[in-house]
């Protein structure tokens, strides 16, 4: 039985991301990133349904997927084992203790840092993840420019459509944005099926609250960690970033 604080239980994350073109458009700064670390043992924090932690195991690498979602990990638990790879049902705030040994770099991508609430929390994560890296070690984090979704009030993600045999999934990303940096976001699934009645169905829809973590705030707390910031970029593809206009935030960090 899924826990009623599973904020994904229902959303089928999996069939709504279209998870080949992704992988190919991250895989040359996971790749640059992750290949410069002392060891190829490396954690995948907030994996999701695992389609990161699968991708770089088949590259060679030892992963360790972590995610709270008891959902998300049921689903990356479901295709078959791949050596090397690991998914553990955990808080990110108990790294320091969940974790035995050492790796040899960490991703961070997608929506995983905002559900971080609190200054306190953002700091265990930091620091618990910081005494399992080893020396020389990179952290590569990903997460939407809340500086520019304030500045601009900006209400919802880019709309993804997939399709269903029945139909066609729409995934739905509204968000409420609050003065003190604060977020309701609201993902939903929906299906569109022209011609039937009604046409537009909510499958599942749940609201979820975040912190909108602007670029100093999040960097003020790497450095408080003892991470050193090397790179701040904009997309994948390696651009600059630039607070006013970039998507993404994209921290390289050791």
């Amino acid at each position: 039985m899924q826990s009623e604080k599973d904020k994904y239980s229902r959303l089928e994350y999996r069939r709504l991301i279209a998870w080949p073109s992704r992988i190919e458009r991250e895989a040359d700064l996971l790749g640059r990133v992750l290949s410069s670390g002392p060891s190829n043992r490396v954690l995948d924090l907030g994996c999701g349904t695992g389609e990161h932690s699968r991708y770089l195991a088949q590259e060679g690498y030892r992963v360790v997927g972590v995610d709270s979602s008891e959902s998300m990990i049921a689903t990356a638990r479901e295709a078959p084992p791949s050596a090397g790879l690991e998914f553990l049902q955990a808080d990110l705030r108990d790294l320091k203790s969940l974790l035995v040994g050492s790796f040899g770099g960490a991703i961070c991508l997608g929506n995983t840092l905002p559900h971080l609430l609190a200054d306190e929390s953002l700091g265990q994560f930091l620091s618990g993840l910081r005494a399992h890296l080893a020396d020389g070690a990179p952290f590569l984090l990903q997460l939407l420019n809340y500086e520019r979704i304030f500045s601009r009030q900006e209400r919802y993600l880019p709309v993804n459509f997939r399709p269903d045999e029945a139909g066609e999934i729409v995934f739905l990303r509204l968000m409420n944005l609050h003065p003190d940096g604060s977020v309701t976001f609201f993902p939903s699934t929906l299906l569109l099926r022209p011609g039937h009645e009604p046409p537009l169905e909510i499958r599942a829809s749940k609201e979820v609250r975040l912190r909108g973590w602007r670029p100093e705030e999040l960097e003020r707390h790497l450095e408080a960690a003892g991470f050193r910031v090397l790179e701040r970029l904009g997309a994948f593809d390696g651009s600059a970033f630039d607070v006013a206009d970039s998507r993404d935030l994209i921290v390289v960090a050791r």
